[in-house]
């Protein structure tokens, strides 16, 4: 529903005129009628709001979990990089134990790789190779 909708208008002119010519005796029938009017047209509105909203909800479901929206899996990925930062601190130790810097750089190489390697599959472009299919999906 517009927010100047022509046909309301035109709905409350009458209303409006109809009362002048009555008198006010009429009034309280009058705009009852034109308040039953509005509120037909507000629930034809909500109406249609409402089946867009399932629909497109409906689609989400019927697209699946494979097509996910890159918010979606925040929790995810932020609980792997939790998880890889508190396992940092035992492979920083014993990286450094065994080959001192050379070791702790090549055990934080690893980590950074590890989520990075995990964050990719939120990217958008990968999202699309992957659903697209591989030879190996077969």
């Amino acid at each position: 529903m517009e927010a100047r909708d022509p046909e309301l208008k035109k709905e409350l002119d009458a209303t409006l005129h109809a009362r002048r010519d009555l008198g006010e005796e009429y009034e309280s029938a009058l705009v009852e009628s034109f308040l039953e009017k509005v509120e037909e047209r507000l629930d034809t509105t909500v109406d249609r709001r409402v089946r867009r909203r399932l629909a497109e909800q409906q689609m989400t479901v019927a697209r699946g979990p494979g097509r996910q929206q890159s918010g979606d899996n925040f929790g995810e990925r932020f609980g792997f990089a939790i998880i890889t930062m508190i396992l940092a601190i035992p492979l920083s130790a014993i990286g450094v134990a065994n080959a001192d810097l050379p070791g702790l750089i090549v055990t934080w190489l690893g980590i950074v790789g590890v989520n990075v390697a995990h964050a990719a599959h939120a990217w958008p472009w990968q999202r699309k190779s992957r659903s697209a299919g591989s030879e190996w999906d077969e």
